[in-house]
């Protein structure tokens, strides 16, 4: 197939992820490549945690329905997005369940990708936040209300990631020479959740944040899935995870200059 002869497709496009990613191939002259974001609007630590109901179940549905398009398509790559957080249980971090049975089924999508005859590969995004985040909006509005958050443990560090630069590696991802491998698209050094939203706090005018105690674990549930509150507590190694995207650099390294992207973006 020429190249630009078809244009990409997304499977999960009507996520935010999946948008801007749609947006991006439309505009773009590129080979017909297939990119699955199925399941990434579980990737962020943005919604407390409600993503993640029926996570299993419903991505591994969608990743088997995305190779099967791909393959009917005649795709010259499959680009499945996957989650960097995976990196820290590889490493002997113990999970429990829920999220240890949503860290199986991310497992078995990657292999489900790799097991495709034609070239394929995958990327573990960090933690998306941006611009497109509904929940990212939410917080703004719960900050101007002075409202608490669970912000987990404040030693607690995880990998990040700007929606946009999540769509520029996927799209960098789609080379022949990354058939078969296992690929990090993160920001710089991970850092904790509460760094992040207590720094998105500032720039909406809220200048001290506050955060649930952790010995209000029990009644928080009743308001936040066990798995954010998990993954909160949940610390990366703090280097950047590697290997990382060939050719790809982030255009948001420091997530200040990319929360500062965001409130420029929304008009704040």
């Amino acid at each position: 197939m020429r190249r630009g002869s078809h244009p990409g497709q997304t499977t999960g496009a009507r996520s935010e992820l999946g948008g801007i990613l749609a947006r991006r191939l439309a505009a773009s002259a590129t080979e017909h490549i297939h990119i699955n974001v199925a399941g990434q609007q579980a990737n962020s630590l943005l919604h407390d945690g409600h993503a993640w109901n029926h996570f299993a179940r419903t991505t591994l549905a969608a990743t088997r329905r995305a190779l099967r398009s791909a393959r009917a398509e005649g795709a010259s790559m499959f680009v499945h997005a996957s989650f960097a957080f995976v990196n820290a249980v590889e490493r002997g971090a113990i999970l429990t369940d829920p999220l240890r049975s949503a860290v199986d089924a991310i497992l078995e999508c990657e292999a489900l990708a790799l097991s495709r005859p034609a070239p394929a590969c995958v990327v573990r995004l960090g933690y998306l936040y941006g611009p497109e985040s509904s929940d990212l909006r939410a917080y703004r509005s719960a900050f101007h209300l002075g409202r608490p958050y669970w912000s987990g443990p404040r030693k607690a560090r995880q990998y990040h990631l700007h929606q946009f630069d999540a769509a520029s590696a996927l799209l960098a991802a789609a080379r022949q020479q990354n058939t078969g491998k296992i690929c990090y698209a993160t920001d710089g050094s991970a850092i904790s959740f509460m760094q992040l939203m207590d720094a998105f706090a500032h720039r909406v005018g809220r200048r001290t944040p506050l955060h649930l105690p952790s010995y209000s674990k029990l009644l928080a549930r009743v308001i936040i899935r066990e798995e954010h509150m998990q993954q909160a507590a949940l610390s990366m190694p703090p280097g950047t995870p590697t290997p990382r995207v060939p050719h790809w650099k982030p255009k948001f390294p420091d997530y200040r200059k990319g929360l500062d992207q965001v409130i420029e973006s929304w008009g704040d």
